[in-house]
């Protein structure tokens, strides 16, 4: 089967890439989700086109021509085109290629792994090739931010999945990802007493002060060992620099090896309790994306797509990792594989890349994928 090269995968690469699609965009995102559609579309693929809500783009469902009845159990490949980067990163990030390194906003994370597994199908289709298993591709807005939108839609297309694929980039040189954390997203809320700072320093109560205290509660939790991490990534707060300040607000992201250990740490963090009695905690948020392992069933399937690689003259290995993804959701339930995308590297990072000469090899490992799974 022939496939494309390199030159020809960053030219249609970078179409995509160039349509800036941060998460709640829904401008950009809903027409890079138009030019998604017409390509699918243009391979004879059936397409549902689910309207955006709550402030988020639009998601595709998509389903090859050979792909039967919608209840067929098939084969899923698990996609988002979101991003972190913001409007106007195109301007100081732009796409461009230097020796081994294409570079620009998402395109590792994940437009360079939705692409390559587009082609890879497109591949099939140009070939006349149907898959042993119905072929099916969904495609989020709202992944970045944590699937608020999506996650009904994604649980729904793995209950008619025999397996999952997820085009997340690949870790560490290449590896695959057969395992990842739980995550948990929080907000707390301190609220505290203003007062001029200068003349009633003394009636106030400083809810900035209290929110230290409570950061130092919160990172002391990390564990390395137990293979638990909190981060305190944002904090907002206070009115003027002479105002003991009222308000202060901090974004809390938690990892855990575990569905145990994310249990425990979310009983932890909503056990937290002021220590001045005049300042108010309030938590919002909770466990976002269970942990999962390597099943036994996983296990056979990353043995399968060892064993094509190997044929293809290179070796596979996979690991467990702490980034989030939708894989989350399904993996319990259907065996899946994560971090089928590119190899590259400095996801969201204004550096962010994808390494050349991954495109060809991963492109080719997911169309067998395709090619065999079922068979």
């Amino acid at each position: 089967m022939q496939m494309p090269d390199e030159r020809e995968i960053l030219a249609g690469l970078r179409d995509w890439v160039e349509i800036e699609t941060p998460t709640g965009y829904v401008a950009g995102i809903n027409r890079l989700m138009d030019m998604v559609a017409g390509q699918f579309a243009a391979l004879g693929a059936e397409i549902e086109r689910i309207p955006g809500r709550d402030g988020q783009g639009d998601h595709l469902s998509v389903a090859l021509p050979w792909s039967g009845p919608a209840e067929t159990p098939g084969l899923l490949v698990l996609c988002h085109l979101d991003t972190v980067h913001a409007v106007g990163s195109l301007a100081s990030m732009p796409f461009r290629v230097e020796g081994d390194r294409a570079y620009g906003p998402g395109i590792a994370d994940m437009k360079g792994g939705v692409y390559i597994a587009y082609r890879a199908a497109r591949a099939l289709v140009e070939a006349g090739a149907a898959t042993p298993l119905p072929l099916r591709f969904l495609l989020t807005s709202d992944e970045e931010t944590g699937s608020a939108t999506s996650r009904a839609l994604i649980e729904a297309a793995a209950d008619r999945a025999a397996y999952v694929l997820v085009t997340e980039p690949a870790r560490s040189g290449g590896k695959i990802v057969t395992g990842r954390r739980g995550l948990g997203r929080y907000r707390l809320t301190t609220r505290g007493r203003p007062a001029h700072s200068g003349t009633n320093h003394a009636t106030g109560r400083s809810a900035i002060r209290e929110m230290a205290r409570q950061v130092l509660a919160i990172e002391a939790m990390t564990d390395y060992d137990r293979g638990v991490t909190l981060n305190v990534g944002q904090i907002h707060g206070g009115t003027s620099d002479n105002t003991v300040p009222e308000h202060c607000t901090a974004g809390v992201d938690l990892r855990a090896d575990s569905n145990e250990l994310l249990t425990e740490m979310d009983a932890r963090l909503r056990a937290l309790a002021p220590e001045d009695p005049d300042v108010t905690l309030n938590l919002t948020g909770g466990p976002n994306r269970p942990a999962y392992r390597k099943t036994p069933e996983i296990a056979a399937l990353f043995e399968h797509a060892k064993g094509l690689a190997a044929e293809a003259g290179w070796v596979l290995e996979d690991l467990h990792t702490g980034g989030g993804s939708d894989g989350s959701f399904v993996a319990g339930r259907v065996p899946t594989l994560d971090g089928l995308g590119v190899d590259g590297a400095a996801a969201h990072t204004p550096d962010e890349h994808l390494f050349v000469s991954s495109l060809v090899p991963r492109m080719v490992l997911l169309r067998r994928l395709m090619e065999t799974l079922g068979g």
